[in-house]
C-alpha cells in the first residue's frame, strides 16, 4: 500500500490543482456541508435544557459526529486496501478536506475588487470568509479582515488535516475536519452555545495545537520574517491557537492585525498583532503571495518526509 506521505502529496497537489468541482458541489454538496447539516439537526434537537446538560449533550454531539467522521474513513481505508482504485478513492476523499484552492479563491475575491478601489464588492467578498460585521469596514478593514483570514484558515483548512492525515490517515483527516465544522458553527460563547459547544471548542483547541504552530512556522519561513513577532504576540490572542498563524503573517508582510471588531453591531476587543499599520490592497497580495509559499513549503515537506521513509 502506498505510505500516507505520498497519498497525501498527491491529495494536496490534486487539490491545489483542481479543487472541488463547482457542478459536484451543486449537484451533492460537499462532505463538510454533510457535516454542518449533521451537526445543525442535531443542536436543534439536543441543545436545550440546563446548563450541565446541555454541555453533556454537547460532548455527545462531538462524539457522535468525530465518531462517526473517524469511522467512515476508516472503513474506507478497509474497504481500500491494497487496490490501486481504493487508493486513488483515499486520495480523491483525503482532497475534499482540504482547502488550498478554496481559500486562495476566496481570498483573491476579496483581493480584486480592493486593488481597483471597488469597497462595496470587496466589502461583499469578504462577508463569506469572516464573521465580523463588514458594511462599514473601509478599505483597510476589509484588507485585514481577509489576511487575518487567509493566515488563520491557512492551519484550518490546510495545514491541520494534512497533519491528521499523516498522524491517522483518512480517519484523523474527516474527524479533524468534523471537529473543526462543529467549533465554527456552536463553539461560541453566547448563550445559545457557551454550554452546548463547550466541547467543540476545546476539543479543536487540541486537535490544532500543533498544526497552529506548524502553521506559523511555515508562514513565517515563506515570508522571509516574522518569527520574532509571532513569538511576541501569538500568546495575546484569546484563542490558544489562531494568533501563531495570524502573527506570524503580521510580522511577516509588516502590518498590524487584529484589533477591535463588531459582531452583530456588538463590540469586540481585541488584541494588536504586530506592528505598523493595518494592513491596505497590496498587502493583502503580498499575503497571498506568502500562503501560496506556505503552501508549497507544506508540500516539500511532506515530500521529504515520504522520501526519508
Amino acid at each position: 500500500m502506498i505510505a500516507r506521505p505520498e497519498q497525501l502529496l498527491v491529495a494536496l497537489i490534486g487539490e491545489a490543482a483542481i479543487g472541488y468541482p463547482t457542478a459536484l458541489f451543486g449537484a451533492i454538496g460537499h462532505p463538510v456541508t454533510w457535516i454542518g447539516g449533521a451537526i445543525a439537526a442535531l443542536e436543534r434537537g439536543w441543545n436545550r435544557g440546563s446548563a450541565p446538560r446541555r454541555r453533556a449533550m454537547g460532548v455527545a454531539l462531538i462524539i457522535v459526529v468525530a465518531g462517526g467522521a473517524a469511522a467512515a474513513g476508516l472503513l474506507v481505508e478497509r474497504i481500500a486496501g491494497d487496490h490501486a482504485i481504493g487508493i486513488t478513492a483515499i486520495i480523491v476523499l483525503a482532497t475534499t478536506g482540504l482547502a488550498q484552492r478554496s481559500l486562495d479563491d476566496h481570498v483573491r475575491a476579496v483581493a480584486r475588487p480592493l486593488r481597483r478601489g471597488d469597497l462595496v464588492a470587496a466589502r461583499a467578498a469578504v462577508a463569506h470568509i469572516v464573521g465580523r460585521d463588514t458594511a462599514t469596514l473601509d478599505q483597510r478593514g476589509v484588507a485585514l479582515a481577509a489576511t487575518e483570514s487567509l493566515a488563520e484558515s491557512f492551519c484550518d483548512g490546510v495545514v491541520a488535516p494534512a497533519f491528521w492525515f499523516l498522524v491517522a490517515g483518512l480517519p484523523g483527516l474527516l474527524a479533524c475536519k468534523a471537529i473543526n465544522t462543529a467549533d465554527s458553527l456552536i463553539g461560541h460563547r453566547d448563550d445559545r452555545y457557551r454550554w452546548f459547544g463547550w466541547a467543540a471548542a476545546r476539543l479543536d483547541d487540541m486537535v490544532n495545537w500543533v498544526p497552529a504552530r506548524l502553521a506559523g512556522l511555515g508562514i513565517a519561513i515563506a515570508g522571509g520574517g516574522g518569527f520574532a513577532v509571532m513569538w511576541r504576540d501569538a500568546r495575546h490572542h484569546a484563542s490558544p491557537n489562531g494568533g501563531w498563524p495570524e502573527a506570524a503573517m503580521a510580522g511577516a508582510i509588516g502590518r498590524r492585525l487584529g484589533g477591535p471588531v463588531s459582531y452583530d453591531g456588538a463590540p469586540a476587543p481585541r488584541a494588536w498583532l504586530g506592528d505598523g499599520p493595518p494592513p491596505d490592497a497590496a498587502d493583502l497580495d503580498r499575503a497571498l503571495a506568502i500562503y501560496r509559499r506556505a503552501c508549497l513549503l507544506l508540500w516539500l515537506s511532506v515530500g521529504a518526509i515520504a522520501w526519508l521513509r
